[in-house]
């Protein structure tokens, strides 16, 4: 062969090499998530610690929440959250937006206290899931959440009649 068939040859494997290196990539980022994705009722639990200033020791923190999506961008939630053993119930309401590679945010008001939280969530097994960590400063609490009524694939489903 010739320097230049070779140099061809090189040059489109180079290019077919990256082409296939770059399509993972670009399917990783466009799952086809979206708000929709999340709808319905989840049960949630929290575990983590809240930091306290120096030289105080960090709170435990643990809690219970039934969260409802509205598939819109709204999310209401009931539980109970005790902070270093004392418990008490509490309510939330706020927003949440998800990106199409099935990460997302929220932001929640909960009452009693009147406080606004934030967290990142990936939405996992097929919208059942939600992996969840709260992002503000002095926190670290993990949460998963399961939807109460799990979406079935659709070749899990019977639709035989006998």
């Amino acid at each position: 062969m010739n320097r230049i068939t070779i140099a061809k040859a090189f040059t489109i494997a180079a290019v077919a090499a990256l082409a296939l290196s770059m399509a993972p990539t670009a399917n990783a980022h466009d799952k086809g998530c979206s708000n929709a994705t999340l709808k319905g009722t989840f049960a949630e639990k929290d575990t983590g610690f809240i930091t306290n200033p120096s030289p105080a020791p960090a709170s435990l923190f643990a809690g219970v929440n039934l969260e409802t999506f509205d598939g819109k961008g709204t999310i209401t939630a009931t539980g109970f959250a005790s902070l270093d053993g004392n418990g008490a119930p509490q309510t939330e309401t706020g927003t949440y937006t998800v990106n199409p590679d099935c990460t997302g945010t929220y932001a929640v008001q909960i009452s009693p206290g009147g406080f606004t939280a934030h967290a990142f969530f990936v939405i996992d097994d097929g919208g059942n899931e939600l992996q969840i960590i709260v992002t503000d400063p002095g926190t670290v609490i993990n949460c998963i959440a399961r939807r109460l009524i799990p979406k079935r694939e659709e070749s899990d489903r019977d639709d035989s009649r006998e």
